[in-house]
């Protein structure tokens, strides 16, 4: 079914009309030294509308192609779903192929590098895709300008996007309807690590590992913590144990489960002194 979108440079206004739209791809930057001085007033107008949105660079290909990545991603807050591409261009330039060819590489590299967490791709027209590219790198997917009807660019590259007219706005379809490309989108976001340590990580932790300060605190917070799951875990078993009636084989068990741990001994250890202390304390 596919879904339609545009795109927009600061030729179009900062809210332009997104009617029966899904996505929009909004150019950011320039070289090393142009922002488009509506792109933030149209992402902000794009996703109050609840479409997909992208933002691309034109690229200055006889610059550094991971200073110019650099100049790019430092214009943008990065939100989850964000798509990110270049803009694969250099009419004028006087660069010779290898060059656009190695740029292209470095760009995508360098933006992939920086920005985890988000799809980024590649943007080119029919002519640039099938005579200067040798590689078929364009990323995570390719956004093919050709203008022909919707859904049929004359390439055999896979594509995702394509910008299939100009009049009077960059027209593009996406071959995902507007559902699953808003899941695509999505789908590279880094999924949340699980900090708390093991019991082999807290037992072998010594303050010498990392001399840190602010990790040595972490590190001995989440000591305490795993070992409060410790104790616990033993006062069941030796609650067990006290009302079934526990065999000597059972305690040296349970007695040689705690000397393995001296961590974990040491708070059993400060857990019976305070309620002895609390006892005695009445």
């Amino acid at each position: 079914m596919g879904a339609y979108g545009q795109d927009w440079a600061s030729y179009q206004s900062a809210q332009p009309d997104t009617s029966g739209l899904s996505f929009v791809f909004a150019k950011v930057t320039e070289g090393l030294g142009y922002t488009s001085p509506v792109w933030v007033a149209q992402r902000d107008h794009a996703k109050a509308n609840g479409l997909v949105t992208g933002f691309y660079h034109y690229p200055h290909i006889a610059n550094d192609p991971v200073a110019e990545a650099d100049f790019f991603l430092r214009q943008i807050n990065l939100a989850p779903g964000d798509l990110l591409v270049l803009d694969w261009e250099w009419y004028g330039q006087n660069v010779t192929n290898a060059q656009a060819r190695a740029y292209k590489t470095a760009w995508l590299a360098r933006v992939k590098a920086k920005a985890p967490g988000h799809r980024v791709g590649v943007y080119a027209d029919r002519n640039n895709w099938l005579t200067v590219d040798a590689d078929s790198n364009a990323g995570d997917f390719l956004w093919i300008a050709d203008y022909v009807p919707a859904g049929q660019p004359r390439i055999q590259a896979d594509w995702l996007f394509h910008q299939y007219g100009s009049q009077p706005v960059d027209k593009d379809y996406c071959h995902l309807d507007a559902a699953a490309l808003r899941v695509w989108a999505l789908g590279t976001q880094p999924q949340p690590e699980d900090d708390m340590p093991t019991p082999a990580d807290v037992w072998s932790y010594s303050h010498g590992d990392k001399p840190d300060v602010h990790q040595t605190l972490a590190n001995a917070a989440n000591a305490a913590v795993a070992a409060q799951a410790g104790v616990a875990a033993l006062s069941k078993k030796v609650d067990a144990l006290t009302t079934t009636g526990a065999s000597d084989a059972q305690m040296q068990a349970l007695a040689a489960s705690i000397a393995s741990n001296p961590a974990l001994a040491d708070a059993i250890a400060a857990k019976v002194a305070a309620n002895i202390a609390a006892r005695l304390a009445n």
